[in-house]
């Protein structure tokens, strides 16, 4: 497993949560955290920033958070991983062996993105250029001491990329076909730990669609639990009923005694306090394009994880 080279400022890290196009909190959030923008950058004479993925999309202001974000990879002044949306953005714009694109442009799947589309309507050259920029994203980073990842950890799943952090085009198409190591690995990366509700259990998710699985809290194991008590963000409809038997290794958990990792995906509400999940896994997506406020972890180098790492736009 490749692990990123240590920050050469030996300041510490700042990891960001899903901005989906809100620029302007994203600005008071750097400013908060003591970064300047100098010559087109925002900067910090000892930090670095790492951003989590999901750029994109929702927002109001797509194209200045992608602008901020690449110019402080490009300055070394972040780091950044891939979102589904950005993984989802290249699949729609790109064709398959069949001609037709490997995310279908489906109605479901061009109101997801039509923020992204309107923003870029004038300038596809630019949207050509974040596309190639997406894909040289990292679908996670092993830094040491602490691990990120968009939405789930699972050494097994990285482990099926062959040593591969990112993604090359042939390995993307792949990962756009069900049933390949590709796929199941950039799923739960990306997207989370779903697992199958038992015969006849459905519930509607956030956007209203109907599902028959649930996002699971990835780092619990399931055995000895519920479905409820797995489900996450929790979710009253769904079903308090055991795991079966022999599912519930399967749902291993992550070892308490790993390195600490960061997410974001998971669109917490003021609901959640601004905590830790557990004293190694953190989640920093408070759902900025909700109303929420944009939040950071401040990672200077020791665990456990606490509540006073979070920094927040509130």
């Amino acid at each position: 497993m490749k692990k990123e080279k240590e920050n050469s400022l030996n300041g510490g890290f700042d990891i960001i949560g899903d901005i989906h196009g809100y620029a302007t909190p994203l600005r008071r959030l750097l400013a908060r955290l003591g970064y300047e923008e100098k010559d087109g950058c925002y900067r910090h004479p000892e930090r670095r920033v790492i951003f989590l993925g999901d750029f994109i999309d929702r927002g109001p202001e797509i194209r200045e958070t992608l602008r901020i974000v690449r110019s402080m990879v490009d300055a070394g002044a972040a780091l950044a991983v891939m979102g589904n949306h950005e993984f989802n953005a290249l699949c729609y714009h790109t064709a398959g062996a069949d001609g037709a694109p490997l995310r279908p442009n489906s109605e479901k799947n061009r109101n997801q993105h039509s923020a992204t589309l309107d923003a870029f309507a004038d300038y596809p050259e630019e949207w050509r250029d974040y596309l190639t920029w997406f894909l040289k994203l990292p679908l996670y980073l092993e830094m040491g001491d602490f691990r990120v990842v968009h939405a789930a950890w699972d050494k097994a799943r990285i482990a099926d990329l062959n040593g591969r952090d990112r993604l090359d085009e042939a390995t993307m198409h792949k990962a756009a076909r069900k049933g390949t190591p590709e796929y199941e690995a950039v799923e739960l990366l990306l997207k989370g730990r779903e697992v199958q509700l038992p015969d006849g259990y459905r519930f509607s998710d956030k956007s209203g669609f109907s599902r028959s699985k649930i996002r699971t809290k990835w780092w619990l194991a399931g055995t000895g639990r519920t479905y409820r008590e797995l489900v996450f963000p929790e979710c009253d409809a769904i079903p308090a009923i055991p795991v079966p038997a022999d599912e519930g290794p399967a749902l291993n958990g992550y070892d308490q005694k790993a390195a600490p990792v960061f997410v974001g995906h998971y669109w917490l509400t003021s609901d959640y306090p601004m905590s830790p999940l557990t004293g190694n896994v953190a989640c920093v997506d408070f759902s900025v394009a909700k109303g929420g406020p944009l939040v950071a972890y401040r990672w200077n180098g020791a665990g456990p994880l606490t509540d006073a790492g979070f920094i927040s736009t509130e």
